[in-house]
């Protein structure tokens, strides 16, 4: 809400606009995990090329914290593989708290799945807008489910299952 006089005109409402990026991806297989909270084997992308903007977002064992409030947008590309085809609903859910992880909500879910025999690669999106009032008690997490039989796919050397944050604006 800054307002700016340019040559005789006032313009008002400017926000900064997008003042923070991150992506962290998964860095080794998560096998039949059944219904779990995501807590190891993440990694902030760090290709020679991979770009942030900001602070960034800070993790420890799975959970996610906000630098600041603002509506962030988060973006889950879940890569799965189901070696039998037997197993009808694999998800990647987003999980955010509001109130420093007493309680967590399931905002969005990336959902692959076969009940049709032989192998499937799968790759889901899922995506949410998050509206941060309070970057102390903000938390955001990432839970498989319902893998019985398959395989979340992760590499540590390019994404494959990746988390992505965007703070698009102040809120």
């Amino acid at each position: 809400g800054d307002t700016i006089a340019l040559a005789g005109t006032t313009v008002t409402g400017i926000t900064q606009g997008i003042s923070m990026t991150d992506q962290w991806r998964l860095t080794a297989d998560l096998t039949n995990p059944g219904s779990a909270d995501i807590t190891a084997n993440l990694e902030r992308s760090d290709d020679a090329t991979s770009g942030t903007i900001g602070t960034g977002m800070t993790e420890s064992s799975g959970i996610f914290t906000f630098p600041s409030t603002g509506i962030y947008r988060i973006q889950v590309i879940g890569h799965f593989y189901i070696p039998s085809g037997n197993d009808g609903a694999c998800e990647v859910n987003t999980a955010v708290s509001s109130n420093s992880g007493s309680s967590y909500d399931i905002v969005a879910s990336a959902i692959a799945g076969s009940t049709a025999g032989g192998q499937l690669y799968g790759t889901r999106p899922s995506e949410c807008f998050v509206d941060v009032t309070n970057a102390s008690t903000f938390r955001v997490k990432f839970q498989a489910g319902s893998m019985a039989a398959a395989i979340l796919v992760g590499n540590t050397n390019v994404n494959v299952t990746s988390f992505s944050f965007i703070r698009l604006g102040d809120t």
